[in-house]
């Protein structure tokens, strides 16, 4: 899922990875640097991953990952698309179906699909592209903090319709579709829900109804939401159907849901590529797969692993939309939400 953590005891984990030899940093400048030994991985700010298993893909390999982070999953995309060919790093982590075909259309991945990818991330295969392999998915969705409407005596939305009543004015927050990626799903979600203009009447009416944008989920989940780091004045955000596993005070809409699944590739002109094939053969291991969910609050894509006991369940029937369908109309649809929103 977009790869986020749904809580900020969390989403800081990878500083003690240093320990292990791990190096973090968030600046894209010095992602191409290090030594022959190191695979500089591309992320988003929510990687996390315990220590031990980083000092399990050193020794596995010879190789150290160094990990630079590049805000949301949907900036990351534009940090890989905007350098085809001069990356500055090894291989990519993080982009997510609703981005997935910028990176791909700029050229700036390689073919590559590891045979461990049979073992279930192949369910998730971009149409007609080798240069993505499927690591991990989530569902975007509208959360909400039971405890503040609980204490206001009012019955929290139970719909992306209920969003633009008059008793829910000024209590949601969202994320740019242009530079998030769980913007850009529930972006995706209410086109599915409201068909040809229809959409375009709903965020009129959200607009309206004082709905908040922010830049990207870390805004709006740690700093706008009541329910986050930050508590907030707002306690209707978009986020993901597993964050209450860590937020238990909070509750996602399974009507609202839009499918997300992340990806990882290596990026044309590596300079590691033999480690970049190693780290996305890594990310589909075991021991990878079972972790996930507890440090990054994803689902696995891999078969026969296990979430945590006491997870949500799962959405029974998230919005989808083909890969192809995306790529077609993104740009437009973003420029028109941008028209309708006044941005």
């Amino acid at each position: 899922m977009s790869g986020v953590n749904p809580s900020g005891r969390l989403r800081r984990l990878c500083a003690g990875l240093v320990a292990v030899g791990l190096v973090v940093t968030g600046a894209v400048a010095c992602g191409s640097s290090g030594s022959d030994k190191d695979v500089v991985v591309m992320t988003h700010d929510a990687f996390a991953l315990p220590d031990r298993l980083l000092a399990d893909f050193t020794k596995q390999t010879g190789y150290t990952a160094k990990i630079v982070r590049n805000g949301d999953a949907g900036q990351l995309s534009s940090v890989i698309s905007l350098t085809p060919g001069r990356p500055k790093g090894d291989v990519v982590y993080g982009i997510d179906n609703t981005f997935a075909s910028r990176a791909i259309d700029a050229g700036a991945l390689d073919a590559y699909v590891p045979a461990a990818a049979a073992g279930g991330a192949a369910r998730y295969a971009i149409d007609g592209s080798d240069q993505l392999t499927a690591i991990d998915r989530g569902d975007v969705c509208v959360d909400v903090d039971n405890a503040w409407f609980g204490a206001h005596h009012l019955a929290p939305p139970t719909s992306l319709a209920d969003l633009t009543q008059p008793q829910y004015k000024n209590l949601t927050v969202t994320m740019d579709p242009a530079t998030s990626s769980p913007g850009m799903a529930f972006l995706l979600a209410t086109i599915v829900a409201y068909p040809g203009t229809g959409w375009q009447d709903y965020w009129r009416q959200l607009k309206s109804n004082g709905v908040q944008v922010v830049s990207g989920w870390e805004d709006a989940y740690n700093r706008e939401f009541s329910g986050g780091d930050g508590k907030g004045l707002r306690p209707i955000v978009i986020s993901y159907a597993s964050s209450p596993a860590a937020n238990p005070a909070t509750a996602a809409l399974p009507n609202t849901c839009f499918a997300q699944t992340e990806y990882a590739g290596v990026l044309r002109g590596a300079r590691n590529a033999d480690g970049a094939r190693k780290w996305i053969d890594f990310m589909l291991s075991p021991q990878v797969q079972a972790a996930v969910p507890g440090s990054m609050y994803v689902y696995p894509v891999q078969q026969g692993i296990a979430v945590p006991a006491g997870w949500p369940p799962e959405p029974a029937a998230p919005a989808t939309m083909p890969s192809a369908q995306i790529d077609k109309n993104r740009e437009s649809w973003q420029q028109q939400w941008r028209s309708v929103m006044g941005r």
